[in-house]
């Protein structure tokens, strides 16, 4: 597997979100392909399994390299959606949750503040903008995305803004239907959920984020556990 990543990693690809609107050198799908490096090194590193460990550090380090080098925007301070584009997208937010680069690194910060900027909408995160003509193919308009607004609370969390952190995970939790299920998507103003439900990638960013802020919650049925 990672001798097919370490070429396909170079070429464009649909991204997270599958965009329809041709391929494009996604900076999520970047990171991802370090991260599977990454790990690789890490079981060497410390579980002791074999691997040619001194490749794979190499890899990721050129892939760490690059994505810094055509994924950062100076002009904006931010990471952006693809190379060449200065298009925001909310997978960015993952960058720091997978230790591609610290939450206190300028460049993560910065990135954080653009997508609180660009992509909140009514105290929630929308996945990217849709204004922009033939990015995906789709008509204009969608809901805010509920696992991208879980991954803002954690980067809350890794910057210290608990307070913060813990507004927009209570808020999250009061969507959840009667029996505390929640579907993709969701309508502030409607104040109905959206799309594929009950939605397991949602369900995953909720748990993830609920013991990343246990060691703060005063709930005695959470417990500390370290999710990275």
């Amino acid at each position: 597997m990672l001798d097919h990543l370490a070429e396909a990693w170079r070429q464009p690809d649909d991204g997270i979100w599958e965009i329809r609107g041709g391929r494009r050198h996604f900076v999520h799908s970047k990171a991802m392909a370090w991260v599977a490096f990454d790990r690789s090194v890490r079981t060497v590193e410390e579980h002791g399994y074999d691997g040619p460990v001194d490749h794979w550090r190499a890899v990721r380090d050129e892939i760490h390299r690059d994505v810094c080098e055509h994924g950062f925007d100076p002009e904006i301070g931010s990471f952006t959606q693809s190379y060449g584009s200065q298009e925001l997208d909310a997978s960015l937010l993952l960058l720091p949750l997978v230790g591609f680069l610290p939450a206190t690194d300028p460049r993560i910060r910065g990135t954080i503040e653009a997508v609180e900027r660009e992509l909140l909408h009514e105290g929630f995160v929308l996945r990217y903008r849709t204004h922009e003509k033939g990015v995906d193919g789709l008509p204009p308009g969608e809901g805010v995305f509920l696992p991208c607004s879980f991954w803002l609370c954690d980067c809350y969390e890794l910057l210290g803004r608990h307070d913060e952190a813990h507004d927009l995970f209570a808020r999250l939790v009061d969507l959840g239907n009667d029996l505390g299920l929640m579907s993709e998507e969701y309508d502030p103003r409607a104040g109905r959920l959206l799309g594929n439900f009950p939605q397991a990638f949602t369900h995953l960013a909720f748990v993830n984020t609920a013991f990343n802020l246990a060691p703060h919650l005063p709930s005695p049925m959470l417990h500390r556990h370290a999710t990275r």
